[in-house]
Formats: C-alpha cells, sequence, structure tokens
C-alpha cells in the first residue's frame, strides 16, 4: 500500500480514528483487565502475591519499552509495517498469557505483550501527527488521551464482570488475543503507510539516540513532557490510592466506590470530549493551563480536608477529588499535542518519550502510597496534589517560550 499524498478526510478519517482509538486505549485497557482475578491466578499458577504483581510490573515495563524503541523506528522505516507486527505480535502474546502454566512463563509473555502494545499506542499517535494538524490534530489527542486515561479505570469492571460470569482468568487474556486479532486485520485494510520515504530519518539507533538528545535539549518540549509524567502521576496515585481511602477510612460501601469511581471518570470523559470542541475556539496551551490551574486548586482543597481529620466526611473530599480527576480531560490531550508538535520532523521519538513519561510517571509514585497508616487518605492526597501542582509548574516555567502555542489558536 503506498504512501498518503493527500490529506485523509471524512468517513475514511473517522474509520481511522477510530481504529487509532482502539490502538491507544488497548495498552492500559490490557494492564489492568486481570486485576480482579489476582487471587484466583494465583491459586491456579501455585504463586505467591508478590509474583502476580510482578507480572503487572513487567507489562508497564513493557509498554514504557515498547515505546521507547518503536516509536523512534518508526521515523526510521515507516508506520504500518510496524504497526501491524507490533500488533500481530501483542496478539499472539496474548493468547501465550492465557495458555502460561506458570507465573514466571506469565511475566515474560506479559512484558512482550506489554512492549508491542506499547508500540500501538505511540505508533498510532505517529499516524495521527502524519494526518492532521491544527484543530483536527487536538481533537485527536483530545480522544486518545480521554481513552488512555478512562482505559485503566475501567478494564478492573470489565474484568470483574468476566470473572463472575466464568470464573476463569485465561478468559480475559483470550478476549484480549481476539481483540488485538482483529486490531491487526482492520489496520491491514484501513491504515495506508502515513509517513512518506522522504521524510523518513535513516541511521537506525544511532539517530534515535539524536533524536531523544535534541528533545531532551529543547526545553518547550520538556515542559510539556514533565507536565504529562506529572499528571499521569496525579492520576494514578487516584487510581491506586482511592479505594484504601474511600472505602477503609470514610466507610464508602463497595458499591459506592464503584458509583464514584464511574462518577469521577464520566467527568473526565466528558472533559476530553468538550476539549475537542473547545480547541476550535481557544488556545490549546490556554486550555492545558486553565485545567492545571483548576487542578491544581482543587487538590490544595482535598489536602486540606484530609488533614484536617475525620470532622468533615467524605462530602467534603468527593467534590475536589472530582475536579482533579475530570480536568484531566483538559490537561493530558492538550500537553500531548503540543509537545508531539514541538517535536516537528521526529514526531514518533517524541510521542515516544511522552507515553513513557505517562506511564513512568504513574509507576514511580505508587510505592509513595503506602507511607501513612493503612487505609488513610493522607498519602493518596498529597500524591495527588504534589503530581497536579508539579505538572503546574513544569508548563509554566518550561515551556513559557511557546509563543506560538500561547497566543495562537491551532
Amino acid at each position: 500500500m503506498t504512501s498518503v499524498q493527500t490529506p485523509i478526510a471524512g468517513r475514511r478519517l473517522a474509520t481511522l480514528t477510530v481504529l487509532l482509538g482502539g490502538l491507544t486505549a488497548f495498552g492500559p485497557l490490557s494492564m489492568d483487565l486481570y486485576l480482579p482475578a489476582f487471587p484466583v491466578l494465583a491459586a491456579d499458577l501455585h504463586a505467591t502475591q508478590a509474583q502476580v504483581q510482578l507480572t503487572l510490573t513487567a507489562d508497564v515495563i513493557g509498554l514504557v519499552a515498547g515505546q521507547l524503541v518503536l516509536g523512534p523506528l518508526s521515523d526510521a522505516w515507516g508506520r504500518r509495517g510496524l504497526l501491524i507486527g507490533s500488533t500481530v505480535v501483542c496478539a499472539v502474546a496474548s493468547l501465550l498469557c492465557a495458555l502460561a502454566p506458570s507465573a514466571a512463563l506469565l511475566t515474560a509473555w506479559r512484558f512482550v505483550q506489554g512492549f508491542s502494545g506499547g508500540g500501538g499506542i505511540v505508533l498510532a499517535r505517529a499516524v495521527a501527527s502524519d494526518l492532521t494538524t491544527g484543530v483536527a490534530a487536538a481533537r485527536l489527542f483530545s480522544l486518545f488521551m480521554t481513552l488512555s486515561s478512562v482505559a485503566p479505570i475501567i478494564a478492573p469492571v470489565l474484568g470483574g464482570v468476566l470473572l463472575v460470569w466464568t470464573g476463569s482468568w485465561p478468559v480475559m487474556f483470550f478476549l484480549l488475543a481476539a481483540l488485538n486479532a482483529a486490531l491487526a486485520a482492520a489496520v491491514w485494510v484501513a491504515i495506508p503507510e502515513t509517513l512518506e520515504p522522504g521524510r523518513r530519518h535513516a541511521g537506525g539507533l544511532r539517530q534515535t539516540g539524536r533524536a531523544f538528545r535534541t528533545l531532551g535539549r529543547d526545553r518547550v518540549f520538556l515542559g510539556y513532557a514533565l507536565t504529562v509524567a506529572c499528571a499521569y502521576a496525579s492520576l494514578f496515585g487516584y487510581i491506586s490510592g482511592s479505594s484504601f481511602a474511600l472505602q477503609e477510612h470514610f466507610g464508602l460501601s463497595a458499591g459506592q466506590f464503584s458509583a464514584v469511581f464511574a462518577l469521577n471518570a464520566a467527568g473526565m470523559v466528558v472533559l476530553g470530549l468538550l476539549n475537542a470542541r473547545l480547541v476550535a475556539r481557544f488556545a490549546v496551551r490556554r486550555l492545558l493551563v486553565v485545567g492545571l490551574v483548576l487542578s491544581s486548586l482543587a487538590a490544595v482543597v482535598l489536602v486540606l480536608v484530609v488533614t484536617a481529620g475525620s470532622s468533615l466526611g467524605v462530602l467534603a473530599v468527593l467534590p475536589p477529588l472530582f475536579v482533579v480527576v475530570a480536568t484531566r480531560g483538559l490537561v493530558s490531550a492538550n500537553a500531548t499535542v503540543l509537545g508531539v508538535q514541538q517535536g516537528v520532523g521526529a514526531a514518533g521519538s517524541a510521542s515516544a518519550v511522552l507515553g513513557a513519561c505517562m506511564f513512568g510517571g504513574g509507576v514511580l509514585v505508587t510505592p509513595l502510597l503506602g507511607l501513612g497508616e493503612e487505609g488513610s487518605p493522607v498519602p493518596m492526597a498529597f500524591v495527588v496534589a504534589g503530581g497536579a501542582i508539579a505538572a503546574l509548574l513544569a508548563t509554566v516555567l518550561l515551556t513559557g517560550r511557546d509563543e506560538a502555542a500561547a497566543t495562537a489558536r491551532p
């Protein structure tokens, strides 16, 4: 199939949007889908809790590594071949995860699944940056970032339903294998090569290293990358810590907690979709700063509420927590699209760094949630607030020179 020579629009663009959105969501979905099955998985494979947790860690490491390797390679080799290959490998790895007879083999295949799934994420963003600019790009990235944020929240709920229906953990990986096989077939049919040979960079790993060094010396790009990392650190602090904090400390039932979780996720989706419309009227960076300021203010309120003791109750905690989570719909997409645009000429490398920051930020803050008393909401509140405020500072202090993004509409 030949390279794209003219802009894609209309129904064809809609089809590509659905496929690229599916590729973007798959990695986060596969990361958390099997969380409810951890006890069953441990019993079936005669594994300890630590060994089962290691399978999740391997997947996250793979997601980061896959983006860092395959994104820059696509700048040299093109998008389509790597996208089809990584999706097929992910389907096979998912199938092997379902058939794994031990925790050690499951861990190995989970790394491969994460690595190839990370390729789908970074290559989808690179294809989007090849095909669209301005408002269209901002809208696509709003969709991608909304999916990336919501998928790890929805995944455990879907996994719990599958576990209730089947009582089996392999069925979750069989489902992931089937989804990836369908995506691979759809990519083969519908996605052309979007990076023409004349726009590619030769030089292999040496060129990749130069691209990373160039991005690392770009203060504005670094600011947006740190914004993405800190924003997701804040979000993962909420995802990882809210269950214990809201149920054990504030006494919410499992049903009430699920309702709160769903409401916060809905807020993030709504603002993400609204952002796709707002970028047609307002500068992307302005929307980013508004989201960061609102998130930081709400996070400060959250810290003040939880450190004031239990007298204020859960009703005082939920509103600021909702604002922090919902504003990710304004922050993540806009920071990512500005970062990719800043890395013009190396969209694959820029997408790789931003994707690695996204998942890496979440992984690094997880140990902090274990500090403090068991079930205390204080560690969660400080991680959420620290990430939100750090994201605001990264944008304000490091991207102030991005005058085009600050003053122009997309």
